[in-house]
């Protein structure tokens, strides 16, 4: 229950320790246990109602659990600004529940959310409640979006932001606009590369001060850049280093509301070969295996289509990229 979860966290925030333990997001397996320092999470929270004008007046909604980080942050940003916040159980039908007292009122009164945090799987259904048209700003993190969630975004109006962050930055430091392929700063922080075009955090407001990823990016100024994709998904086949996420963007169009991803396997004339994993779309895997060939440049066409009734998924919900025999 979210509300136990509201109980339990804060005391921890209020409590002498300085810092409050968290859960990674499980990405390459088992979520791993960190301590994460109060003084980070109070200056991530206040860069973000810095940045969308977040004060004692407004209203946070709270639909994530607070056992992982975008829950606890959004109730860290209510405590140092001040905001009321709403909560409910986490669910694919945010908002939707209008016996939700508070949520009863919103509609009633009319008043606006300055701020709601969803992850993808959340989008479509959010796009459903009638209090949509009462949020100011959301803001999308936890997974990358598809591109067909991204159009519904657009569609309807949003006020949209795929989120750039990770647990251990306290949640986001970087904003992209749906629609845009620019993530842009938060206040405070700068960005620069390592010699594998992987992004650097500078953030000297923060304990971890510098912190090197392993996401290859194009800098388009010390505060924004144009991400491509993991530098430990990357592809080199026959000396073409291919990102598994471009090439799975440039096929949203043929793919559908599948569940897919590019990934490898050994080859002794490239080295590595591109193959193209996904749960059925209504297209043979010959048929998308043409539809392929229409799109990409024959270096970055896979080389076969494995479909698969189901993919994998972290405990978190995040796509696993590996092909289970």
């Amino acid at each position: 229950m979210i509300s136990d979860e509201i109980q339990e966290f804060t005391p921890q925030w209020l409590d002498s320790k300085p810092y409050v333990e968290a859960f990674t997001s499980g990405s390459t397996g088992i979520p791993k246990r960190i301590e994460l320092p109060k003084s980070d999470m109070r200056a991530s929270a206040e860069a973000t109602c810095r940045r969308f004008g977040i004060d004692h007046r407004s209203i946070l909604h709270l639909c994530l659990s607070l056992r992982y980080i975008a829950g606890k942050m959004m109730m860290v940003r209510s405590f140092v600004s001040g905001a009321r916040i709403i909560s409910e159980e986490p669910s694919n039908h945010p908002l939707n529940d209008v016996s939700i007292p508070s949520i009863q009122n919103l509609l009633k009164e009319e008043k606006r959310i300055s701020l709601s945090a969803i992850v993808p799987s959340q989008i479509e259904g959010l796009l459903q409640t009638p209090a949509l048209q009462f949020i100011d700003t959301v803001i999308v993190g936890g997974a990358p979006m598809t591109p067909q969630q991204e159009q519904m975004l657009q569609y309807h109006n949003a006020n949209a932001y795929a989120t750039y962050g990770m647990t251990e930055t306290c949640s986001h430091v970087a904003l992209r606009a749906i629609g845009t392929d620019r993530y842009t700063a938060m206040p405070g922080i700068t960005f620069d590369t390592d010699s594998r075009n992987c992004l650097v955090i500078n953030a000297p407001h923060y304990t971890f001060g510098r912190l090197v990823t392993n996401d290859i990016v194009t800098l388009t100024g010390e505060d924004s850049f144009i991400w491509h994709g993991r530098y430990d998904n990357v592809i080199n086949s026959g000396g073409v280093k291919i990102h598994p996420e471009e090439i799975e963007r440039a096929l949203a169009s043929i793919m559908g509301n599948s569940e897919y991803f590019v990934t490898s396997r050994p080859s002794e004339r490239w080295g590595e070969e591109m193959i193209l994993v996904t749960t059925p779309t209504g297209l043979s895997a010959e048929e998308i295996m043409a539809a392929c060939r229409l799109l990409l440049p024959p270096i970055k066409c896979p080389k076969q289509v494995v479909i698969r009734p189901t993919l994998p998924h972290t405990s978190t919900g995040k796509l696993l990229r590996r092909l289970d025999n």
